[in-house]
């Protein structure tokens, strides 16, 4: 992906994660009803100011979990491809497997089909994860949860934040709610698997921390 955006001769090109690009969308969305009569359909007016803007989409990720994205998308795409928009996409699953289980996801397959008939989908998969290659000599999962582990987490906090001053219960403020992070320093984010992984958070939650941490770690995991 690294490659095709940046060698693609055009300066109207975006690349996104997914989950960003969806929440725009919901953005746009809600902009367009204040201003709007409630019957007025947001969709092709967010199509074409997508388009005006890049006419190649790259996404990262392309994942459909959410009901309401699943529902917005089936139109959406259909109006990017009608104002010209070329959509250049990885992806975990096949085509056919997004959105797998989801609530009335019968009204969501006309937006597959919609996609394999434009797309063309292409097997990365070599059987090697790469992403892990780096990892391989490098420890960063560590049990049991015993006094020495903690005591591990503890060195490594401080040795990714640089031994910065450390502030407790900070909240992230955005779309008008927050997210509490309990302990935080330069850059670096430390969670309990309950409060990062149990509580009722969404991939906005994920992106806004992303935003503010490089680093997260993650303790008593079950």
């Amino acid at each position: 992906m690294d490659l095709f955006y940046n060698t693609v001769p055009t300066a109207r090109k975006r690349r996104v994660h997914f989950h960003a690009f969806m929440l725009d969308v919901h953005a746009r969305i809600n902009a367009f009803r204040r201003t709007h009569a409630s019957t007025s359909d947001p969709v092709p007016t967010i199509a074409r100011e997508l388009a005006s803007d890049a006419y190649v989409l790259c996404f990262d990720e392309f994942q459909v979990t959410d009901i309401a994205d699943a529902m917005v998308l089936r139109r959406l795409v259909t109006e990017l491809f009608g104002n010209g928009v070329v959509i250049v996409t990885t992806s975990n699953r096949h085509p056919d497997q997004l959105y797998k289980n989801g609530i009335q996801r019968e009204s969501f397959l006309p937006c597959i089909e919609l996609l394999k008939n434009k797309c063309e989908v292409v097997s990365l998969d070599s059987g090697t994860d790469y992403r892990r290659l780096a990892k391989e000599t490098e420890s960063v999962y560590f049990s049991p949860i015993i006094a020495d582990t903690n005591k591990v987490l503890h060195a490594l906090f401080g040795l990714a934040s640089g031994n910065a001053s450390v502030r407790e219960d900070v909240k992230l403020r955005f779309l008008g709610r927050s997210l509490a992070v309990p302990l935080s320093a330069n850059g670096v984010a430390r969670f309990s698997f309950n409060h990062l992984c149990k509580e009722a958070l969404s991939a906005a939650d994920y992106i806004e921390l992303a935003k503010h941490y490089h680093t997260v770690l993650l303790t008593d995991v079950p």
